[in-house]
């Protein structure tokens, strides 16, 4: 499933997109969840320092 992501973001429309898959660690049982998100490629290290 992921190579049809990343083929789709690849396509040739102006922009260029990226799929950022970020752990986040829980804090009410400790576990880990991960949350994905297609970002702009400039806005990539803007999501990632979000806390």
């Amino acid at each position: 499933m992921a190579k049809k992501v990343v083929a789709t973001l690849k396509t040739a429309g102006g922009k260029s997109y990226a799929k950022v898959i970020r752990m986040d660690r829980s804090p009410k049982t400790g576990a880990y969840t991960f949350k994905e998100e297609i970002v702009l490629s400039d806005n990539v290290k803007d999501v990632l320092s979000k806390k």
